[in-house]
């Protein structure tokens, strides 16, 4: 078969350890057998975001902006064991939170869903959908390693010179602060983002903070989803039949496994991070999540939703065998293909990334999956595979589909 053209090229965001071996796979057995690949290459493994101080993210990011769609790998975001590992100049910032405040969007994830992996919540019956905002918080943080006694202050200082003062803490000793800011601009973005895809998906949307104990942060973003949602979609929410409401964020825990699904749970950034952790390991896998970022201007980067694998990567550079799930970094990719097919009206490009979903999840339905899969699926005599031969079989059920 002739290989699909594309017309404008994918930004591609190269990551590391096992997640960039499988990258490599993935582009090999699947994408450039069947598709005439076009993508501006961004390299940001740790090493060369080390050697060019950081800049190859802010160029990624950049390009996402050019280009409109995006495909990223997942990557390191170095700690202290990481500087010495890789001798770096310094803790470089999460490559993820840069190239989410760049685009400024929102990040929604998704479990997929196979046949065999039941969720460990009994009465979820239908994905829940994570939409996280990419903006701020921890990510964007200052932070001060307090040396002694001493008195601590939050200041803020208006263009006109109105000082704003605040005492955080007097301290007696050593301790340590940490500085956070969000803005009106992003959390109206992150409103409209979610309220709209809940009204595109028509399923009930929950947003969930601590407004309680934090009376003008937490509060400020609950204040502003309201006030959009009253003025700018409560009527199309009530034509639709679907509901928003806010809650606490501990009460909106305490519901989600109680729930039978199919809505979506909006978070504040920290939040979403680790509820969409909680969410994938629940429905089955870390691996089994679609990601994407959604920016206001109507820019989209694809992701797995995981880490690096770094367990399994030591393993694969002492020649062992491995068996890492691909499934979510296949579904990046899918997910990128397809949306450049849309904004390019290229429908061949769109059905062979239906296509290739379809097969991987066939693949696992059939009983031929990686290790993590085997251990929980209620499929009878599946076959365990190793990172190679999974994406080989997957290969196969998708020649079956473009014949």
């Amino acid at each position: 078969m002739d290989k699909i053209k594309m017309t404008t090229p994918l930004v591609e965001m190269d990551g590391d350890e096992m997640t960039r071996i499988l990258w490599q796979m993935i582009k090999e057995e699947l994408l450039y057998p069947f598709i005439d690949l076009k993508t501006e290459y961004y390299d940001l493994g740790l090493e060369y975001r080390n050697e060019t101080n950081d800049q190859v993210t802010i160029d990624s990011a950049e390009a996402t902006k050019k280009y409109g769609v995006a495909v990223k790998c997942a990557t390191i975001t170095p700690n202290a064991a990481r500087m010495t590992e890789y001798n770096l100049k310094e803790m470089w910032k999460s490559p993820n939170g840069t190239i989410r405040a760049a685009l400024d969007g929102t990040v929604f994830r998704t479990p997929i869903v196979v046949k065999g992996i039941e969720p460990c919540v009994k009465n979820w019956e239908k994905p829940i959908t994570l939409a996280r905002h990419a903006y701020g918080d921890v990510y964007k943080n200052v932070e001060i390693d307090v040396p002694g006694p001493g008195k601590a202050e939050l200041v803020f200082t208006g263009e006109d010179g109105t000082e704003i003062r605040e005492t955080i803490h007097d301290f007696k000793g050593p301790g340590v602060l940490q500085g956070m800011h969000n803005t009106d601009k992003s959390i109206e973005s992150f409103a409209r983002a979610c309220l709209k895809y809940a009204l595109d998906l028509k399923q009930d949307i929950w947003f969930a903070t601590k407004d309680t104990i934090s009376k003008k942060y937490d509060h400020t973003f609950k204040d502003i989803f309201q006030e959009i949602y009253d003025k700018e979609y409560k009527e199309a929410f009530e034509e639709a039949g679907i509901e928003y409401f806010y809650t606490l964020i501990d009460d909106a825990v305490a519901r989600v496994m109680k729930s039978k699904g199919g809505f979506i749970w909006a978070c504040k950034n920290y939040d979403g991070d680790v509820m969409s952790d909680m969410v994938s390991s629940a429905f089955g896998s870390l691996a089994m999540m679609t990601s994407v970022l959604v920016s206001p201007s109507g820019v989209y980067e694809y992701e797995a939703a995981h880490g690096t694998v770094q367990r399994h990567y030591y393993k694969h550079l002492k020649g062992e065998e491995t068996s890492t799930n691909s499934v979510a970094t296949i579904f990046a990719w899918t997910g990128a293909l397809r949306k450049r097919g849309e904004l390019d009206q290229i429908p061949e490009l769109c059905d062979f990334a239906d296509k290739l979903e379809n097969a991987t999840v066939e693949t696992i339905e059939s009983g031929r999956m990686t290790k993590d899969l085997a251990l929980i699926t209620s499929l009878k005599d599946v076959t365990v595979l190793n990172s190679q031969d999974f994406i080989k079989e997957i290969r196969k059920t998708l020649e079956e589909k473009l014949v």
